[in-house]
């Protein structure tokens, strides 16, 4: 017999708003929840009874340059959306922002389900970058992507630190666009692969994904792109932060929005929930790595990552080779290589590493993507019934990190999970290099990319050691030359001068 507080994910729905069509996050929310509800045979009226609801954060609310964007916002999302559901949860939260964020939420309702905190959950989330954007340009009306007016700020669920210090940011380590290529050219050099058969490599991997996404009927872009078209350099994929072209970049202005539904055992038999609807978390894992960049241990590995895999499958009593199903978070092709070093899955895995499609093809659904991708497992696992998918979200820079192993199988006994903060001290205990903020003298890259402008190259970004081994953050000299090198031949392990730049603002790194 299952134990009635068993957590169980009961309902999942997702939608893609075309032609820039997207009727706000308001609608978009509410519209994930009633196909959520649909899927599990639950009314509307039904979501009145939700007890918890998580609304993942908007893109919109992030920190950075998007703040300064004069378009309405929403002052309390959860409240707007429980105001449109006619629920009156006991507790709603939204997000602080990262992309582990939907499997954490999961992870920690089906703590609370487990505990008797909860008993009805909605987790939701929406991205509408695509038509905003546009409408924006255009000079349309924004009114659909305000809401009401609001008497209190929302509960933030989550952790809320920024994701850089002030000197990386200075340096223009605080884009993804252009802190992912310094994980992957780590990871080239790491593996003594040549540029050449890197790039190469870094189509192959991507390949299958777009592959999968063009038959999913909820992609942005459903289009198949052979290894090379993805990973080559040219007229419609034009390189963004060296070595990654356009292809091999999350996009991020989607329409998108999606939601799950979560209840205890008890509750989903007095809904009447059908046992084939229903699928249990059996094992899952949250940690963080080093903060910040410059603290890393090095760029090629993920503590964090190796961490989440090693609880998450001990905790379902599961290996990699027992899962069916698997969809890594897939920003940039780094956070995939690294993933697999990981978990111990192989690249070419013939399971395959995405079940959407993953980011830059299914879409990066702002802080929700992992939504859709547990919304589309929650499909595939009830079709194979018996059967193990994993899920897995990243935040911020592999900074924060999420695991959930799912299966129509009920778990055994009464469900529980080891405290992250048990393993995540182990993590924040490792030694990584000193980090020195005005370096001078002699030094080598660790670590390097080279930013590009739509019409010319921009920035190079280092990463490096000075002649005592400490850590420090460079730019390049702004000639194009000297970027045009760093991208023509390997940069890690070069050597050069360090020193301040004339404004004193910035370290600069001159290569031999």
């Amino acid at each position: 017999m299952i134990d009635p507080r068993t957590p169980v994910l009961i309902g999942a729905g997702q939608r893609t708003y075309r032609k820039g069509q997207a009727p706000g996050p308001l609608a978009m929310t509410r519209e994930a929840a009633l196909l959520a509800a649909e899927d599990a045979g639950l009314s509307p009226a039904d979501l009145a009874g939700l007890d918890l609801l998580g609304v993942v954060g908007f893109t919109v609310d992030s920190d950075g340059n998007i703040q300064r964007l004069p378009i309405p916002r929403i002052a309390d999302p959860p409240a707007a959306l429980a105001a449109e559901l006619g629920a009156a949860p006991r507790r709603a939260v939204y997000t602080h922002m990262g992309g582990n964020t939907p499997q954490a939420l999961v992870n920690w309702a089906a703590e609370l389900i487990a505990q008797g905190d909860h008993d009805l959950v909605l987790l939701v989330g929406a991205e509408f970058l695509g038509t905003l954007m546009k409408r924006l340009k255009d000079g349309a009306d924004l009114s659909a992507f305000g809401g009401p007016e609001a008497a209190t700020t929302p509960e933030r669920w989550g952790d809320g630190r920024s994701g850089a210090t002030a000197q990386e940011r200075a340096h223009g380590m605080d884009f993804p666009t252009n802190v992912y290529p310094l994980f992957e050219n780590a990871l080239r050099a790491h593996r003594g692969r040549s540029l050449a058969d890197h790039q190469a490599a870094m189509g192959r991997l991507f390949a299958p994904f777009s592959a999968v996404a063009a038959q999913n009927p909820h992609a942005w872009f459903p289009t198949e792109r052979s290894a090379e078209e993805i990973s080559q350099e040219g007229p419609e994929n034009r390189m963004v932060g060296f070595p990654y072209t356009k292809y091999l970049n999350a996009i991020i202005q989607v329409d998108q929005s999606a939601a799950v539904i979560m209840a205890s055992t008890a509750k989903a038999d007095a809904l009447g929930v059908p046992a084939a609807k229903r699928v249990y978390l059996h094992g899952c894992a949250d940690a963080n790595d080093l903060w910040f960049v410059s603290e890393r241990t090095n760029y090629h590995s993920s503590p964090a990552i190796r961490m989440c895999a090693q609880q998450s499958f001990a905790m379902a009593g599961k290996a990699p080779a027992d899962l069916a199903f698997i969809d890594l978070y897939s920003c940039f092709p780094s956070a995939v290589e690294i993933a697999c070093d990981e978990i111990g899955i192989a690249e070419d895995d013939p399971r395959g590493l995405t079940v959407t499609g993953g980011l830059p093809y299914f879409g990066g659904a702002g802080n929700n993507y992992v939504m859709h991708s547990i919304t589309t497992m929650l499909q595939r696992l009830r079709a194979k019934p018996g059967a193990f998918g994993l899920v897995t979200g990243n935040g911020w820079f592999l900074t924060k990190h999420a695991f959930g192993l799912y299966s129509t199988t009920p778990t055994t006994g009464a469900w529980s999970r080891t405290d992250p903060r048990t393993y995540q001290r182990e993590i924040d205990a490792l030694a990584h290099p000193a980090l020195v903020d005005a370096p001078s003298g002699a030094g080598a890259i660790e670590t390097y990319t080279v930013v590009h402008a739509r019409d010319r190259v921009r920035l190079g970004v280092v990463v490096g050691r000075d002649s005592e081994g400490r850590r420090f953050i460079a730019n390049t000299p702004d000639d194009e030359a000297t970027l045009i090198d760093l991208q023509s031949r390997e940069g890690v392990g070069r050597t050069g001068r360090v020193g301040r730049s004339e404004d004193g603002k910035r370290n600069i790194f001159t290569p031999d």
